[in-house]
Formats: structure tokens, sequence, C-alpha cells
């Protein structure tokens, strides 16, 4: 049976969309788009860790993550009001606080989501809004065919649902709290001493520079 459809605005725009789809998937569908690092489109519960994909909806009070909130008929989504930029901003600026940013040096410039949402959002990526508060991690370059850089990590949690969701092999997963949270393997092992199989498939879903493939010889 064919999935029914809704018809809605987003940013004045008429879009139609699944029932039940996320507001972020029907704006990135028709072209509109949404901050975001963590979303992931086969994911039952979305993460919603980012903070970032903040949209205001005609009739509700409060700004509404995009990632979480389904769209429903004749729903008016605004990607660009005031408050929701205001909130997703705070939210970059403060992951941008433990980031480091060398953007010269690092093999995902120019296909980095962090550059993405920074022009998209109207900030510089040196912004000195909040202070800077940089962890100094050891970079794990164990595997033979990806480098780990868990400075450069934005948590978004991504290689980990990959790994131990899509290939049910669970090299890597989450560990500690507060600011010294990290993605690393059991026992924080190397990679290479872990149950990884050098896919690849990490790096590919990483949206940032903590993952990044080895040059080839």
């Amino acid at each position: 049976m064919k999935a029914k459809s809704v018809s809605l605005t987003i940013d004045g725009k008429a879009v139609r969309a699944a029932e039940g789809e996320k507001i972020l998937w029907a704006a990135l569908g028709s072209g509109i788009y949404i901050p975001n690092l963590c979303a992931i489109r086969e994911m039952t519960q979305p993460f919603a860790a980012c903070r970032l994909c903040f949209v205001e909806v005609t009739g509700t009070d409060t700004p509404v993550l995009a990632c979480t909130t389904a769209v429903a008929e004749g729903m008016a989504v605004n990607t660009r009001g005031p408050t929701s930029l205001r909130l997703s901003r705070t939210a970059f600026e403060l992951l941008l606080a433990s980031h480091p940013v060398d953007c010269g040096h690092c093999a995902k410039s120019g296909s980095c989501e962090l550059q993405e949402i920074a022009r998209h959002l109207g900030i510089r990526l040196n912004t000195k809004r909040f202070r800077k508060i940089l962890p100094d991690l050891p970079i794990d370059s164990s595997s033979p065919v990806f480098i780990y850089d868990p400075n450069k990590c934005v948590l978004c949690g991504k290689c980990v649902w990959v790994c131990r969701e899509k290939l049910g092999i669970g090299a890597i997963g989450f560990a500690y709290r507060g600011f010294r949270r990290v993605v690393t393997t059991f026992g924080d092992g190397p990679i290479a001493e872990s149950a990884c199989r050098g896919c690849g498939e990490c790096v590919t879903a990483c949206p940032v520079g903590a993952l990044v493939f080895k040059e080839r010889d």
C-alpha cells in the first residue's frame, strides 16, 4: 500500500512528504537546508544530540527539533525564524568551543559539515563567544585503513550507529560522561586491536575530520 502523503510549507515553499516523515528529511528532500550533525534517516529513534536543527512551526509556542518532529497536513515551518536561529547558533558555538579549528591542515576541509553549518548560520568557525576548552587526546592511527582523531569528534554518534546497528560489529562506542565523553573501543585500546574489520563505513559516516582515510601509496 502506498504511503499516505501530507502537504505543508517550509520557508513558504509547498512541500509534500510521507505521513510520519520528520521535518528534517522533508526539508532536505526539497532542497531546503537545515543544520544537522547527528541525523540518520534509517534510525528509528533519532539521537537529537547536536541540537542544531531547531525550526519554528506556526501554532507552537517554542521552536522544535526538525529531526524529531513529524510533518502534518497544513503545517507551516520556518527554518529561519529568529528564535530557532538563536538556539541553533548558540548550540553551534558551544560545540566549536571544544573543537580544534585548523581547516588548512584537515583532510576533511571542503567537505566538512561544520563548514557548511557555519556558512548557513553566518558564524565564523573561530568564534570567540565562549571560552575554548580543547581536549588533548592521543590520535589513533593503528588502523591500516583510517586515522581517528578524537579531538575533532563532535559526538554525533553516526560512526557508533553504523558500526553497531547497521553492521552489527560494535567495535566502537561511547564511554564516560560530560566533557570526558568520547567515542572509543572497548577498554580504550587501539582500533587495530578491536573488533574493527577495516571496512571504512565509520569514516564515510563521519561528518567532520575525526575519521579520515589514510592516503594510498
